[in-house]
């Protein structure tokens, strides 16, 4: 079937993950932790402080806030990780904005999606306000009419819901969409429902990872249109 629309994760894909996050997780630890305790807070979640650096398979590179939250509220003694979410997606907001990285392939690539035709979202396990904050920050938001966070109430990544509601949002079938993304929660929820999926490892899972799960294996999104077109 010909893909009419493209939903892209957004960290990995559309942002460089780890010159983005890596600043902005390191201040957040240390703002939640203290100096004391922030070496034990960052490894909960797979982070190192020392080279601000993610540990492959960590919390933070896939999950959703809440993911994160549940890992850290133990080693904070907070009763509560829906609360501490919320209040992660507060202080991600703030510190992301600061250090946001687009890659530079994304604006040329979109463009000519849009051009071609294909309509576009944009599915996070971030919440659905910082998906639209930060794609607005890197100036991307004209080529977007569809947002979907962990919070949007589809579910959260690798679950299909975000995938099936953009397929509905277009009035597409979920094979006429292709899920572009950098992680196997990407590709896992591409594939479970019914879309075409395309990996890019421009993120931290490499070829070896993704390619089980992946129709397509790109470098970066400098390849997409072209792949798209010959699709068609």
């Amino acid at each position: 079937m010909t893909i009419q629309a493209v939903l892209f994760d957004k960290d990995g894909t559309l942002i460089d993950f780890n010159a983005t996050y890596a600043p902005a997780f390191a201040a957040i630890v240390r703002e939640l932790a203290g100096a004391e305790a922030a070496d034990t807070l960052a490894s909960a979640v797979g982070f190192d402080l020392q080279t601000n650096a993610f540990a492959p398979g960590s919390v933070a590179i896939a999950g959703s806030s809440l993911d994160i939250a549940q890992a850290l509220a133990p080693v904070l003694g907070r009763a509560s990780p829906g609360e501490l979410a919320v209040e992660l997606d507060a202080r991600f907001d703030v510190h992301v904005l600061a250090s946001i990285a687009p890659f530079a392939q994304a604006g040329p690539a979109l463009a000519q999606l849009r051009a071609s035709g294909l309509r576009l979202g944009v599915a996070t396990n971030d919440a659905e306000a910082a998906a639209r904050s930060h794609v607005a920050a890197i100036g991307l938001a004209q080529y977007f009419d569809f947002y979907a966070g962990y919070d949007s109430g589809h579910g959260a990544k690798p679950q299909p819901g975000m995938v099936a509601a953009f397929a509905r949002h277009c009035s597409l079938p979920p094979a006429a969409v292709a899920m572009v993304g950098d992680s196997t929660h990407d590709m896992a929820a591409g594939r479970t429902a019914g879309a075409l999926t395309i990996a890019v490892t421009t993120g931290p899972a490499g070829t070896a990872e993704l390619a089980p799960l992946a129709d397509h294996v790109i470098a970066d999104l400098g390849e997409l249109p072209g792949l798209i077109a010959g699709l068609g």
